[in-house]
């Protein structure tokens, strides 16, 4: 992957998000700024995670939103329109552990079958390490402040409130295990 995929998810993003919904972009700027942090730890797959950072919340965009589901609307819309990279598109299907939402939602066969997760745990984990220590306005942020963040938005009986219950623990674990990795990093 080259930094021109970075360069293309940034455009793309910016225009889907940047002026419909000025908030998600500041909060997508965020998550992949924190993925241009963690290139040490991914090393080749570093552009390919700051393209998913970037592209994560596409599927947010009104003119996208066609299930209401932002993992999946923005991942049709990544393979569909643009014939994006098979890896990317699955990332995006599957960040923060969206197939735990996706249930909630009676979309989890829908979301498992069209793009499967995938199997390179420390690039999942990276994504969620990403996306969960970041504010809606892009600042800094612990995963436990982030969770507690999103069940005061969305409240504890919306779908987004009882999966982000449930996918706490696993959260945690995700940013823990990231959190391990950089520290483990030469200085």
């Amino acid at each position: 992957m080259s930094n021109l995929l970075a360069q293309w998810a940034t455009q793309v993003s910016e225009a889907e998000l940047s002026t419909t919904i000025p908030r998600r972009w500041a909060h997508t700027q965020g998550v992949a700024g924190r993925a241009g942090e963690l290139r040490s730890v991914v090393g080749a797959d570093a552009e390919l995670l700051i393209a998913s950072a970037t592209l994560h919340d596409i599927g947010y965009a009104p003119r996208l939103a066609i299930t209401g589901f932002h993992p999946l609307d923005g991942a049709r819309f990544l393979r569909d329109t643009h014939k994006a990279d098979e890896r990317l598109v699955r990332l995006v299907a599957n960040h923060s552990f969206a197939l735990l939402e996706a249930e909630g939602r009676g979309l989890q066969q829908m979301l498992a079958t069209e793009f499967p997760l995938l199997n390179e745990p420390l690039l999942v984990d990276a994504l969620v390490y990403c996306d969960m220590t970041t504010t809606p306005d892009g600042a800094r942020t612990t995963a436990e402040e982030r969770v507690a963040e999103i069940l005061g938005r969305y409240g504890d009986d919306s779908v987004v409130g009882r999966f982000i219950r449930l996918a706490a623990p696993e959260i945690f674990g995700a940013v823990g295990r990231v959190e391990a990795a950089l520290a483990a990093q030469p200085r």
